[in-house]
C-alpha cells in the first residue's frame, strides 16, 4: 500500500457538487491498494499515520501526532499512487488492485484510524470522481510504501 499523507489546516471532498467529506486540522491521507495487499498493510498503514509526528510545538519542532493535537482525517482512495510511468507518456496502473479487492482494504483502513483513536475520520467515495479542496499546512507532505517500510535497514 502507499499512503500520502498531507498535512492540513482544513480540507474536504466534493462529488457531483456535493461535498461528502470535510475535516479541520489534521490530514488527508490518499490511499493506494496494491495487488497482492492485505490488512496488514492497512494495519501498517493506519497505526504509523495516526501515530506520526508532524504537527509542531511551540519550537516548531515536529512533536505531535494526530492523536496528540485530536486532529481529523481525510481518507480517499487514489489507486494512481501506483501509476507506472517508465514507458510511453501514459501511465499504466497494473499494479493497482482490481475494484472489488481495493475497496474492502480501504473500508478497513478506515476502521483502523478510527479504531486507533483518530477524532474523526471523513472519505471521499470510492471509484468516484472527486475534487478535494486542501487547506495545506506547512507544507507537510509525507510518502509512504508499506514495501519500504517493510524493508530491514
Amino acid at each position: 500500500m502507499r499512503l500520502v499523507y498531507q498535512r492540513v489546516s482544513a480540507a474536504s471532498v466534493t462529488v457531483d457538487g456535493e461535498v461528502v467529506g470535510q475535516i479541520g486540522e489534521g490530514a488527508v491521507l490518499l490511499l493506494g491498494v496494491r495487488d497482492g495487499d492485505t490488512t496488514a498493510e492497512a494495519d501498517l498503514l493506519a497505526r504509523k499515520a495516526a501515530e506520526l509526528r508532524v504537527f509542531s510545538d511551540e519550537n516548531g519542532k515536529f512533536a505531535y501526532s494526530m492523536l496528540d493535537i485530536g486532529g481529523d482525517a481525510l481518507v480517499v482512495s487514489n489507486f494512481t499512487l501506483y501509476g507506472n510511468c517508465r514507458h510511453g507518456r501514459r501511465p499504466e496502473f497494473i499494479s493497482a488492485a482490481r475494484p472489488e479487492v481495493a475497496e474492502p482494504l480501504y473500508e478497513y483502513y478506515v476502521q483502523k484510524l478510527r479504531d486507533a483513536g483518530v477524532k474523526q475520520v471523513a472519505t471521499g467515495v470510492f471509484g468516484a470522481h472527486m475534487d478535494l479542496d486542501i487547506h495545506g499546512n506547512g507544507p507537510v507532505t509525507i510518502l509512504m510504501d508499506t514495501d519500504e517500510m517493510k524493508k530491514k535497514g
